[in-house]
């Protein structure tokens, strides 16, 4: 799959190809290992439109998440911890809510209530272009990126976990 995906990519017309080939790739590798991280572009709380492509050279440890979710907030604790222990290492933080374009202005408050730290994203209308890519059924979802821009997991363990501080030590060293 990987040969194939490397041959042909360069082949699909347009954006929604590339999504569903993505798609398909991610569903067949066990870990995503090897495969290029799709790319999304949503603004952050100043309406700068970030990338993660911006984040190559360094892991990316991201947390596609919404406001209402009882199991998305009880991990921003750990998430803290997690982003103070890696803090001057390089790793990105990155966190894509995928609330409802409405509920903008919750967001924002939310961001302010929590003091949450780390990059800040918000998907609203567009969260597809996270969802469909990665096959984010269920949140919180954690996925981790690697510095060459690869996927190591899309379902990454939780930040409380033991096995994710392992996982960043180890793609730190790549």
């Amino acid at each position: 799959m990987l040969q194939y995906n490397e041959e042909f990519t360069k082949f699909l017309a347009n954006d929604d190809q590339k999504q569903r080939m993505h798609q398909i790739m991610v569903e067949k590798s066990d870990m995503g290992d090897g495969i290029i991280a799709f790319d999304f572009k949503f603004p952050d709380v100043n309406g700068k439109e970030v990338k993660l492509s911006d984040f190559k050279g360094k892991v990316v440890y991201i947390d596609v998440w919404v406001t209402w979710c009882g199991p998305c907030i009880k991990e921003i604790p750990d998430l803290k911890k997690l982003e103070a222990e890696y803090h001057n290492k390089d790793v990105d933080f990155l966190s894509v809510s995928v609330d409802k374009q409405d509920d903008y202005k919750k967001w924002e408050a939310f961001l302010i209530k929590e003091k949450l730290g780390g990059v800040q994203l918000f998907a609203g209308d567009k969260k597809e272009e996270i969802v469909k890519p990665y096959d984010i059924s269920g949140i919180p979802r954690f996925i981790l990126i690697g510095k060459d821009g690869k996927i190591i997991y899309t379902n990454a363990p939780r930040p409380g976990s033991s096995e994710i501080k392992l996982l960043l030590d180890a793609a730190l060293k790549k």
